[in-house]
């Protein structure tokens, strides 16, 4: 099996990255909250909390036989469906497979909603990085 040679150091420094990290964050309501988003190849991890925790885990994606994408939780306690709900909604938006860490005490649908909006809006001002 033949090989390609392998890029030049000025064309494999111009070549796009695989992996992009976006930062920001946001106070909503009475609490700073932060995101960490990591964009890989045909998917998207999306760290959010308050300080450097990750206790959960879910991811989702969508699938051709079902309008809702499938998620399941990978880390932590199942039965806290807040990461594989945000998961669901942004994996719906984007059409890509969705990581999800949701590590905040706060898990009330108007807080999720304003975690949601915060999101949308980082999409609208940033769509290169999702």
């Amino acid at each position: 099996m033949m090989e390609s040679p392998p890029l030049p150091l000025d064309a494999a420094a111009s070549a796009p990255s695989r992996i992009c990290l976006h930062e920001f964050s946001g106070r909503l309501g009475e609490q700073l909250v932060h995101f960490h988003l990591m964009r890989l190849q045909g998917s998207l991890f999306l760290w959010v909390g308050a300080a450097p925790l990750l206790s959960n885990l879910a991811v989702a994606m969508c699938t051709p036989r079902d309008s809702i994408p499938v998620s399941t939780s990978v880390l932590g306690d199942a039965s806290d469906t807040t990461s594989s709900s945000l998961a669901q909604r942004l994996a719906r938006k984007t059409k890509k497979q969705i990581f999800v860490s949701y590590n905040l005490e706060n898990t009330e649908s108007n807080f999720i909603l304003l975690i949601e909006n915060r999101i949308k809006e980082e999409m609208t001002a940033f769509p290169e990085k999702f």
